[in-house]
């Protein structure tokens, strides 16, 4: 597999937690044909709200920032820029960690909930990415990410075009997710092998 060559370079701290996400466990999932179905339009309205207006604060925002927040306790010992970058690649890290397991465990429906997060997460991280000069937004700790991180990659004046890249990112996930969760609801499960 494409991760087995990576086992040998990873601290002993993280293997053993990596290992049981790889680890396929058997588990039927509980929810009907119907039940799939009427998650994926509940989150494509969902979806759809946000994208109305990508900066108002909702409930997942809350999830959402504690994990930022603890990404930058996770990344920062390796250095200030990771530090800084820290918060935003564990909003992305969490989500896809879950999609990969459940794409894995060859529940293709719960991997299309999880990569709807992703989406999620880059509407708000191109928020978060479009106030890097501005610094409108209340911050936690009052330092902004992405103010640092695009002045020390010499991009701060591209704060508006980078966002509304990581946006585009976000509706084609969100899109994909949708697309991808109505047609997994119908199909038949995954045979593993064992």
């Amino acid at each position: 597999m494409f991760w087995e060559d990576k086992i040998a370079v990873m601290p002993r701290w993280f293997l053993g937690p990596a290992l049981l996400l790889l680890r396929p466990v058997n588990v039927t999932n509980p929810l009907s044909p119907g039940a799939k179905v009427g998650l994926t339009v509940l989150l494509a309205v969902y979806g759809f709200i946000i994208l109305g207006s990508p900066d108002s604060f909702r409930i997942i925002d809350n999830v959402d920032l504690a994990i930022h927040e603890t990404g930058h306790l996770i990344f920062g010992p390796f250095g200030e820029f990771l530090g800084f970058l820290g918060g935003t690649l564990f909003q992305v890290i969490v989500p896809l960690t879950f999609f990969g397991y459940f794409l894995r465990q060859g529940d293709r429906h719960a991997a299309s909930v999880l990569l709807w997060w992703v989406a999620q997460n880059c509407w708000n991280i191109s928020v978060y990415v479009k106030d890097a000069r501005s610094q409108e937004l209340p911050l936690v700790d009052g330092e902004h990410d992405w103010t640092y991180l695009l002045y020390e990659l010499d991009l701060l004046e591209h704060d508006q075009a980078i966002g509304q890249a990581i946006y585009v990112i976000g509706i084609t996930l969100f899109a994909a997710s949708i697309g991808w969760g109505l047609w997994s609801a119908r199909a038949k499960p995954a045979v593993k092998e064992k």
